[in-house]
Order: structure tokens, then sequence, then C-alpha cells
């Protein structure tokens, strides 16, 4: 009974390695393969276009929102210093241009309604191939359900980008009166609390995305971990990316259109990211099933 224990023990140890290294060990070099694919490239380029689309209508909706809706200065100075985190170059020409044209007047809120519409199903349908392809899903949803999941998906994310705009704005406002807002322990923990609610949205959209996306049915205990690892690991990408943008120099190549070069170039490589994430997830619940079968065939 013994001898037969171990051994059990031993071949899921070989099957699930254990800690960091170990993951990184079994895991890694498939991932890099799988991601040096050409239609792992195709999802990801045609995720960045569609992401650039996006971004200004979605930006454009949450301030006319938060100005018209929720009349907050704070909620709406939190999606400014979101912004400014976020974007990694030219924050100020954007930002201001994203207020301009959500202070206008006119039918430029409800062209950019229709217009996430259109750049959503752009996103989530090559993401939605790519993570059927990831977990061995074969049918691909119809270009109607795609459309609608993406839509959900879309006021999905924006619900939680408000929620957490939200409740930001009431506690960097709550943290105001209890220190005063004009001195620097307060715009460092609100930097701190900014960035803890972002990070913890931005792991909540990644979970949404692996979890509700493929067409098929994906266990929360498989892509909750990757949500995370994925959420982190992009927050820190994006400093990497913004350290070697002066060594990039996009604006001796692209000139005026470096800014959208920047962007979609960042936009890749948080697809790259997603996918990767996605693949390190699946590959590590084959192996979960694959050990749960050893055992029940030595048990």
């Amino acid at each position: 009974m013994l001898a037969r224990d171990d051994a059990r023990h031993m071949f899921q140890y070989e099957l699930r390695p254990r800690g960091l290294f170990g993951r990184l060990r079994r895991y890694g070099w498939p991932t890099l393969r799988y991601l040096t694919q050409t239609e792992v490239h195709t999802y990801a380029f045609s995720v960045a276009a569609n992401a650039i689309l996006s971004l200004c209508p979605l930006i454009v909706l949450l301030l006319t929102i938060i100005r018209r809706v929720f009349h907050s200065p704070q909620m709406y100075n939190v999606v400014l210093q979101l912004l400014h985190d976020y974007l990694p170059s030219n924050q100020d020409f954007v930002i201001r241009n994203l207020q301009f044209l959500a202070s206008v007047q006119g039918r430029g809120q409800a062209l950019s309604l229709a217009m996430l519409f259109v750049t959503a199903t752009g996103i989530f349908l090559p993401l939605e191939v790519a993570l059927n392809s990831i977990w061995g899903f074969k049918k691909n949803r119809s270009y109607i359900m795609n459309a609608l999941t993406s839509v959900v998906l879309a006021f999905s994310c924006g619900a939680l980008a408000l929620l957490s705009i939200y409740a930001t704005a009431q506690n960097l406002k709550y943290l105001g009166l209890a220190i005063g807002d004009q001195n620097f322990v307060y715009h460092g923990v609100a930097w701190v609390v900014m960035k803890a609610f972002a990070i913890v949205t931005t792991i909540a959209i990644y979970f949404l995305i692996y979890w509700l996306l493929p067409n098929g049915k994906v266990p929360v205990r498989a892509v909750l971990p990757a949500a995370i690892a994925t959420g982190l690991l992009s927050e820190a990408a994006k400093y990497l990316y913004i350290f070697l943008l002066p060594w990039l120099n996009f604006q001796e190549v692209y000139g005026p259109f470096s800014i959208s070069v920047t962007l979609i170039f960042w936009s890749f490589w948080s697809g790259m990211l997603l996918l990767g994430g996605a693949y390190l997830s699946a590959a590590e619940h084959a192996d979960r099933l694959e050990a749960q079968r050893a055992s029940a065939e030595q048990a």
C-alpha cells in the first residue's frame, strides 16, 4: 500500500510541477513556441487594431456618463489620472483631445456608442477563435452570437471600469477629508489606491474574457490564476515598454503618426500576453486532468 502511494505521488509530481520555477520549466518553452505561431500574431494584431479604434469611443462615453449622470468631478479626475498612467506616451495631447470630444454637444456620443459596438466585435471575435483553439473547442460561435457575446463583455468591462472609478473616487474623497489633499502623503496613498483598483479591474476583465469568451465550459479554477498572473504581468510589461520607448524612437520613423503606432504596439503586446496566459492556463489544466486520471487508475 505504501509503495503504491509513493508511486502515485511520484507520478503526480512528474505531471504537475510544483513551484514557480517548476512551472516555468515545464510550460515556459511551449508557451513561447505557441506565441511564435503566425496565427497568434494575426489574432494579436487584429485585437490591437480594434482596441485602438475602440479606445477613443470608450473614453468619450465614460467621460460623458460621468459628467451627465454621476455629476462627479472626483470620478472625472480619476479617469484622467488613469489615462495618464495607462497611456505609454503623449498623455497630455491624447487626454486634452479626448476631453474636447467628450465636451462637445451633438451626435458624437451616439456615434461613439455605435463605433464601440463594431470595434467590440472586432476585438472579441479573433480572441474567441484563438481561445477556442487553445482549449480544443472545435466549433466557434456564429457571427451574430459572437456579436451578442461581445456586446455583453463590452458592457461588463465598462461596468467594471465605472465601478472601479467610483470606488477609487470615493476612497480618495474620504482620504482627502481625513488627511487633506495638498500634501505628499495624500498623493502617495492616492496613487497606491488608484493603482490597486486599476490592477484589480484589469484582472477581473482578463478573468471575464478567459471564462466567458470561449465557446465551451472553462473551469474557474483553471483561468483565475492565469487572470491574476496576466494582470500583474501586463502592469509590469507596461513600465518596461515605457522604459524602452526612447530606444524604439517611433517619432523618427513615423513622424506625426508615432502616437498611433505607440498605442498599436502596446495593444499588440497586451494581446500577446493575454493569449500567452490563456495557453498557460489550458496547459496546466490539461496536466491537472491527466494527473487526476492517473491517480484514479493507480487507486
